[in-house]
């Protein structure tokens, strides 16, 4: 392609063209409204310094525009975002030959504290799964928690699994995480039971549909939604008492760091998890250091305080 790098494109006439190229493309409106809300931003910002065509923008212009963001507290995730939409606007520009290079690919954004996830302990965990009913909607709670706690399951992997997933001779379930990648997760065999438990309720709420494969259903025989087992979740961290609200991720991360803290197999954890990289699964390793360091802080003579003297 040969490039006219003294094209004069105005940026807003090429934000207008990138959007709707994203648009013939199929992207969520939630996705568009991210791209024109960022763009939009970075216009203004070029109006204020009278940057009017696509060329005239630079890389130092780009890292100004960040660095201003910065102060004004927006967060390095939200950042991050901008830069990517801006990296894509301008490879659009670069491709229909408005540009020679993209301004925005050596800019990184401020980098993000990494916070630790919550979790229960085991005590908690334990406590939390101690459902003792058989009233039907608590059977098919007790099977939702104990299989995120099991298996370490997404919300959106629990949400999407189907009776054809769980082969029940082998104790394992067949989930379809990120980028549609699957993988072999163990059932444990408190899992087990009340996923036996609940189907027997199961049977009895498909008179309607039959046919259903969803794995976790409604009264009515209808697949479960997301939202529904959120709520029931925090319901159910409520009436046991659980000191923090619980959300299925809560038991994910629960899940990881027991697994971790009883086994120290980084590699393993990472790969019942579904994580692509071992990075994501690291951040669990300081959850087991931070508990690491308060026993030795509790038990090794050297490390505990003095006490003050009467």
């Amino acid at each position: 392609m040969t490039i006219d790098v003294t094209k004069k494109v105005a940026v807003e006439a090429a934000k207008d063209s990138y959007l709707e190229s994203l648009t013939s493309r199929g992207l969520s409106q939630h996705t568009l409204k991210n791209y024109r809300r960022d763009l939009e931003q970075f216009i203004k910002f070029c109006e204020n310094r009278h940057l009017e065509t696509v060329n005239q923008v630079h890389a130092a212009d780009v890292r100004t525009f960040v660095a201003q963001r910065h102060q004004k507290q927006i967060s390095p995730k939200s950042l991050q975002r901008q830069l990517s939409s801006l990296r894509g606007f301008f490879q659009f520009c670069i491709q229909k030959g408005e540009l020679g290079n993209n301004p925005a690919n050596d800019i990184s954004a401020p980098k993000a504290a990494k916070k630790l996830p919550h979790v229960l302990d085991t005590d908690q965990t334990a406590h939390l799964l101690e459902i003792d009913s058989d009233e039907p909607l608590a059977v098919r709670d007790k099977a939702i928690l104990e299989l995120f706690y099991s298996s370490g399951l997404r919300l959106s992997e629990l949400v999407n699994l189907s009776m054809g997933d769980y082969d029940t001779n082998e104790q394992i379930v067949t989930v379809t995480g990120k980028g549609n990648k699957q993988r072999l997760v163990p059932v444990g065999s408190k899992a087990q039971q009340a996923l036996i438990d609940w189907f027997n309720v199961r049977k009895l709420w498909l008179s309607n549909r039959p046919e259903e494969p969803a794995m976790f259903i409604t009264q009515k025989g209808q697949r479960l939604k997301q939202r529904a087992i959120q709520l029931r979740l925090k319901k159910w961290g409520i009436e046991q008492g659980t000191d923090r609200p619980v959300h299925p991720h809560m038991l994910r991360h629960s899940f990881a760091s027991h697994i971790l803290e009883s086994s120290g197999d980084l590699r393993a954890v990472q790969e019942l998890l579904g994580h692509a990289d071992i990075s994501t699964t690291q951040i669990y390793t300081h959850l087991d250091f931070q508990h690491l360091a308060e026993v030795y802080d509790k038990a090794h003579p050297r490390a505990k305080k003095k006490r003050s003297q009467d």
